[in-house]
């Protein structure tokens, strides 16, 4: 579920698209928000995720924040944290107590901001959507179709505030008419981190009882 979702807060977050022939529009807004956004130092994002399947009378939503510096991040999300010191990745489940300690390799599934650069890079059409205002903010909709016709993901709608050029909302759409949604609550950008801000600390758990998974 963790790396799902993070996959999915990296598209938000990092703008990750494919190129084609498409709308020309589209393409040159989406470079906008990569170059943007590419040149932060770090970012902050208190997001709300929403989970919604109407045929089953479904609604669930949650928050969450996860804050970026170059390939470490540590994500707060549906009662637990993940944390990438750039060398490994620790899933900490209070819950359970417990960590699941991860190598970060190519050869693995570890989600990293690098990956979530080029996740998205291919296998997907875009065109022009529609333009909304949202209490005084133009938002912009770009429409990402999979390519790849047997992809349990129909479309993707990624909404772009025209004049800050950050994603503010994407919408998941699925085959079972199941729609995954995040709205940004807050943006922040080169906040002044701990030195300490994504490192783990093994003692803090093991002193607390937690059991530690190293994989």
């Amino acid at each position: 579920m963790f790396k799902k979702q993070l996959l999915f807060i990296g598209i938000m977050t990092l703008g990750i698209f494919s190129y084609g022939q498409n709308s020309s529009k589209a393409k040159t807004l989406l470079d906008d928000v990569y170059t943007k956004v590419m040149s932060y130092e770090n970012i902050y994002i208190d997001f709300k995720s929403t989970l919604e399947n109407t045929e089953a009378n479904l609604k669930q939503e949650t928050n969450g924040n996860v804050t970026i510096s170059g390939d470490k991040y540590i994500l707060d999300y549906l009662g637990a944290q993940q944390l990438n010191d750039g060398r490994k990745v620790y899933t900490i489940v209070p819950e359970n107590e417990e960590v699941t300690v991860e190598d970060i390799n190519e050869d693995n599934n570890i989600v990293t901001p690098s990956k979530m650069l080029t996740f998205y890079r291919t296998g997907h059409n875009y065109e022009w959507d529609i333009l909304q205002n949202v209490e005084g903010r133009k938002i912009q909709y770009v429409k990402l179709t999979p390519i790849d016709s047997n992809t349990e993901i129909k479309s993707i709608l990624l909404g772009v505030d025209i004049q800050t050029k950050h994603i503010y909302k994407l919408i998941q759409t699925g085959e079972n008419s199941t729609k995954t949604s995040i709205t940004v609550n807050s943006f922040k950008t080169n906040q002044s981190l701990s030195n300490t801000l994504f490192t783990f600390d093994a003692k803090k758990y093991e002193d607390k009882g937690y059991y530690i998974i190293r994989n």
